[in-house]
């Protein structure tokens, strides 16, 4: 008796790194029109240093010249791959803004080293879906709006009462994203969050951010805002 054909389909197979690396450059260059520019020029750039170091320090040694290349070449493809990372994150992040959850997507994916935030909002307008983050970090406090000053100003000042009741004097910085011309653009949120002076150790930041966390009610979501857990804006 023949024996029966396993049928159970196979997992697609994942695309290699390169294959990886070329659908992050057409994403990117679609938005992105000057990606192949700053990339040409990270490449050449290095490479033309290296060559001129070579001839300057070591005339005439053909080796010196081809080491000198090699290194150059080396360093322009670590600056392309480090130009086409950075333009990548920023054209992403430029298709998500002004949506809501966009700031709950930076906090998720770009906090750097000794920052704690969350994906979820502290606060949020279920009518206008305006919202509130938090992140904890070296820094202090920082509260985060998303939508319009004139409509995220008093969720703002609410979350700013309950950071100060934790006592001490826990710093507390508020950052905008939204359609406000000071506001700060979404793609530069993570890298506006570590130029903050810190003022806290790495032990006080896993304190404030728990006690923060303990004193966040879980209420429902608002009808209409999308699955976050996130606290409505409480009334008068």
């Amino acid at each position: 008796m023949a024996r029966s054909k396993d049928k159970t389909p196979r997992p697609p197979k994942k695309p290699g790194r390169m294959k990886q690396m070329w659908q992050v450059f057409q994403m990117t260059r679609r938005y992105d029109k000057k990606i192949v520019l700053f990339m040409v020029l990270g490449f050449v750039v290095p490479v033309a240093v290296a060559l001129g170091l070579a001839l300057i320090l070591s005339p005439g040694s053909i080796l010196n010249i081809v080491l000198w290349t090699i290194s150059g070449v080396l360093t322009g493809i670590l600056a392309m791959l480090i130009i086409l990372g950075q333009r990548a994150e920023k054209a992403a992040y430029t298709q998500i803004e002004g949506q809501p959850g966009a700031v709950g997507a930076v906090l998720r994916g770009s906090l750097k080293r000794g920052w704690v935030g969350s994906e979820m909002s502290v606060a949020v307008n279920g009518k206008t879906q305006d919202a509130v983050y938090r992140a904890v970090g070296r820094g202090g406090v920082v509260l985060i709006s998303e939508g319009p000053r004139t409509r995220t100003a008093r969720m703002l000042e609410e979350e700013r009462r309950m950071v100060t009741r934790l006592g001490g004097s826990i710093a507390v910085t508020i950052i905008s994203v939204g359609p406000d011309a000071d506001a700060v653009p979404l793609h530069k949120l993570a890298r506006r969050l570590t130029r903050i002076k810190p003022t806290l150790t790495k032990v006080e930041v896993l304190a404030v951010n728990n006690r923060l966390n303990s004193m966040t009610k879980k209420l429902p979501i608002p009808k209409g805002v999308d699955p976050m857990k996130a606290r409505p804006q409480r009334g008068n």
